[in-house]
Formats: C-alpha cells, structure tokens, sequence
C-alpha cells in the first residue's frame, strides 16, 4: 500500500495544472523550479520503494536455490545411505543395513522438506517479480516525465525571460516615440519651425524695404533733374540746355505741386 500511495502521489503531481499553478504563482521560475524539485523527491522516494522490492525478490530468490540445493544434497545423501544398506545386507550385515537404511529415510524425508519448501516459495517470487517488473517500468515512466517538465521548465522560464525583453524595448520604444506630438522631441520640432517662419517674414520684410529706398531715389533723381532745368531756363539757356541734357525717364507728377490745369499751357 506504501508503494501504491507513492505512484499515486506521482501520478497526480503529473496530472497537475500547470497553467493554474503559474498563474497563482508570484515568481513562474521559482514555481517551476519547485515543481522539479518535488517530482524529483517523489522519484527519490519511489526508487527507494523499488529497491525494497527488488531486494525482498532476491532474498527469496536466494532462500529457494539453497531449499533446491538442500533437496539435491538430501537425495544424493539418501542414495548413498541405501547403497551402503545394500551393501552390508549383502554382506549379511543386517544391523548395519537397517541403520543405513533408516539413515536414508531420513535424508529422503528431509529432501522431501526442503523440495516443498522450494514449491511453496515459487509462486511468491514469480508473484514479486512481476511487481519488480511493473515498478521498475513505472519507474522508468516517471523518469522520462522528469525529463519533460525539465525540459518545459526551461521553455517556459526562456519564454517568460523573451516576454519581459520585448516588454522593456516597446516601453522604451514608446518613451522615444518622435510621432508623438506631446513628446520633447516634437515641441522641439515645432519650435524650429516657428524661428524657420519668423526669419523667412524678417527676409521678405527686408526685401519691401530696399525696394521702397530704391523707388525714393528715382524720385529724387528726377526732381533735382527738373529743378535744374528750371534753373537753366531762368539763367537764359533756352531750350538747348534743355535739348542738351540726357534723357530722362518717364515723367512723375511732381511732388507736392497738385493737379496740372492743361489749359493754362494754351494761354502762354
């Protein structure tokens, strides 16, 4: 019954919900770690039992070839008894003869004994050997579940360890994430952004500026132009200092002098 609690015990160990356990579990490796280590004490516990078993066959074993062996020995004293019984009783040596021949009786007798001691024992060992046989199978059925939760302990535990590294790198990921336009990289890209825009305003604000100066220089060239050949006119040089001067461009309304009444020309 001691051996029978103990492959029970396997058995529902090796029946286990592993994914429960796991999940209760604070620590999978530690757990599994435990696992292993509680398969392996009841594989302990069970090799122990079997060798138990192994050494109560071998006893028997050992009691049945020395029962064979006393019988062979008791026979082969019991033929010699009777051959000397004969012997002397054909020598007409009949107290002799009866002595041996008693001393035969009792080695058959006692061969007698020891051959059904031997009977007795044979269904015993054949009965315990096909125990030994099944426990040592049975044995060898936990070992190889052994090496399976060994080997799933190991899946498990470099899978958990593959989970956790992929969980650290997507949190970095996501912490870096330039997307993002809450991130400090994308303020930062905004930022830029907006000095980009204010100096491409403060170059197109320059450019309206020069091209006003230069438009004030025109201006300014023409009148000193005008101012000088009224001048010329006023000193007596006609119209030659006037046909004489370069050309000028297109004339401007003068600066401040109002809208020209054409008729006025008629009346000169």
């Amino acid at each position: 019954m001691a051996k029978q609690s103990i492959f029970g015990r396997i058995a529902q160990l090796a029946k286990a919900n592993v994914n429960a356990l796991l999940d209760s579990a604070e620590d999978p490796q530690k757990m599994l770690d435990q696992m292993v280590r509680d398969y392996s004490s009841n594989i302990s516990e069970a090799e122990s039992a079997v060798a138990q078993t192994i050494g109560n066959l071998r006893m028997l074993e050992q009691d049945h070839a020395e029962d064979v062996r006393n019988a062979q020995d008791w026979g082969n004293k019991a033929l010699a008894a009777s051959r000397k019984a004969d012997e002397f009783r054909s020598a007409g040596n009949a107290a002799d003869a009866e002595k041996f021949d008693s001393l035969a009786k009792v080695a058959i007798q006692r061969q007698m004994t020891s051959e059904n001691e031997a009977r007795a024992a044979e269904p015993n060992i054949a009965a315990q050997t096909e125990v030994v046989n099944r426990l040592k199978t049975g044995l060898e059925q936990m070992r190889g579940k052994l090496n399976e939760l060994t080997a799933k302990r190991n899946e498990l535990v470099a899978r958990a360890k593959t989970a956790q590294a992929q969980t650290q790198v997507n949190d970095a990921l996501k912490s870096i994430d330039i997307m993002d336009p809450t991130s400090e990289v994308g303020r930062f890209e905004e930022k830029i952004r907006r000095e980009e825009a204010k100096v491409l305003g403060q170059q197109e604000l320059a450019a309206s500026s020069l091209d006003a100066q230069f438009n004030q220089l025109e201006d300014l060239g023409e009148q000193t132009e005008i101012e000088a050949r009224l001048a010329a006119l006023k000193s007596g040089g006609g119209n030659a200092a006037i046909t004489g001067s370069p050309a000028s461009p297109a004339a401007k309304p003068l600066a401040g002098a109002g809208t020209v009444d054409e008729a006025e020309f008629d009346r000169l």
